[in-house]
């Protein structure tokens, strides 16, 4: 690719992403909340979620659609919850580590809460069975577009290369969105992980990969 073509790509998704950042801060607090019950009501007969063990979400930041509401359904199904923690020494790395009542929690290098460093609460991503990703806007095709550190992309890639041979590759991502940050393209790269499964509070979108 063209040095210039590569700049406006970078470009394109840096405005982007702040065109759909600010349409999602503007989102209200009662808005939030009622989004958030949505997903609920949108996952709770999902089958994955309800034949999963281990299921990794985030804690919302940045005006994302919060998946807390989900969080404490899983939890009084006896779905343990792990979320990501970045990974001390291996650079653009995570980890994931459980999530319960009596996690100790800290603030990582972006100001976004996540669990106290505890190598007994690590799980191998492997053994996770969906991964909930966050996301800063989506297509119609699955594509996804993140902050931009791309470590979602790292985490998904050992699933995007098993899925064409096992159709049960895990850990299964499944996107978490506001309506709002659908668009019509997303100037994409190499590097990108589309995505099976996005679902927004009033829309469970499927795509054939």
């Amino acid at each position: 690719m063209p040095y210039s073509s590569i700049s406006n790509s970078i470009v394109s998704r840096k405005n982007l992403r702040a065109d759909i950042r600010q349409q999602r801060n503007l989102l209200t607090a009662e808005f939030q909340k009622d989004a958030a019950q949505q997903l609920v009501s949108q996952l709770k007969n999902h089958p994955l979620v309800n034949s999963a063990e281990n299921i990794a979400v985030y804690l919302a930041n940045d005006s994302e659609l919060d998946p807390q509401f989900l969080i404490q359904w899983c939890w009084q199904h006896n779905i343990n919850t792990y979320l990501p923690v970045i990974h001390p020494f291996s650079k653009g790395q995570l980890l994931f580590l459980h999530y319960h009542q009596a996690s100790k929690m800290q603030l990582n290098r972006y100001g976004i809460l996540e669990p106290r460093l505890n190598v007994t609460d690590v799980l191998p991503t492997a053994q996770l069975d969906i991964i909930f990703t966050p996301l800063v806007a989506f297509t119609n095709t699955g594509e996804r577009l993140g902050m931009g550190g791309g470590y979602y992309d790292r985490t998904l890639a050992t699933w995007f290369a098993q899925k064409s041979r096992k159709n049960n590759a895990k850990p299964y991502p499944i996107g978490l969105a506001h309506d709002c940050q659908q668009v019509a393209q997303i100037p994409t790269e190499d590097w990108d992980i589309p995505l099976p499964e996005i679902i927004t509070p009033t829309q469970h979108l499927l795509f054939n990969q």
